[in-house]
């Protein structure tokens, strides 16, 4: 059976993760568009810069969670897929084999003359450090307003998937949101969030726990049919 996990920062917030923005808009008292634009980076790239660096310094100080852990299991028997919305590396720490990060990785970095030209970093990025081109690095984020480049990707697997797996996310925000309307008609859904915003169906379970207690009980009834 294929099986394609639909992930979001609800997922990673039960490491210890900040999510990318609270209820009014805001991180650390930015406006999202001041550090996760291209405008805002062309006007205060230290302000993006350090931004990032912070969340980069806190991911490597947490860890994957038993939600991230149970998803490996799935491994065992059967191809397992995750399409995330989030930026953290903890889906692979966990040791999941095939990961599909929508909106970039924290931990690479991208040439601004080269889009292709990316690069694992784990310290800070500051203004200065170029790459091979001599041009500036930044972050190896999709920010708002620029194309998500593994869409196509994402929609080829969930395309083909018998069972998918909705963590962490309120489905809400687009393109994302919209995978789920390519998923086939035979497809199972479980949709695990602790405030879901979908009901239950013939088609679909909802589970309205946090990650962390949802995705063990998922993982167990998969694994028992």
């Amino acid at each position: 059976m294929k099986i394609v996990v639909l992930s979001g920062a609800g997922i990673s917030a039960e490491s210890g993760l900040k999510t990318f923005r609270d209820s009014n808009g805001l991180w650390e008292g930015h406006d999202v568009m001041e550090v996760a634009s291209p405008q805002g980076f062309s006007n205060n790239p230290n302000l993006v810069l350090d931004f990032y660096n912070k969340r980069r310094k806190q991911l490597l100080e947490v860890e994957p969670n038993t939600a991230h852990k149970a998803l490996v299991e799935l491994e065992s028997g059967h191809e397992v897929v995750i399409i995330t919305q989030n930026v953290d590396d903890l889906h692979e720490r966990a040791g999941s084999s095939k990961v599909i990060h929508l909106h970039g990785e924290l931990l690479k970095v991208r040439s601004t003359f080269d889009e292709d030209l990316v690069m694992d970093w784990r310290t800070d990025l500051n203004m200065g450090d170029f790459c091979e081109h001599n041009h500036q690095l930044r972050p190896h984020i999709v920010w708002f307003g620029e194309a998500v480049p593994l869409m196509e990707t994402a929609i080829d697997e969930i395309a083909t998937a018998d069972c998918v797996i909705i963590v962490g996310t309120s489905m809400q925000v687009y393109p994302a949101a919209g995978l789920i309307e390519y998923a086939p008609e035979h497809a199972s859904v479980y949709f695990v969030d602790p405030y879901p915003s979908i009901r239950s169906s013939e088609r679909i379970t909802v589970l309205a726990e946090k990650a962390t207690i949802g995705i063990p009980k998922v993982v167990e009834w998969i694994s028992n049919k």
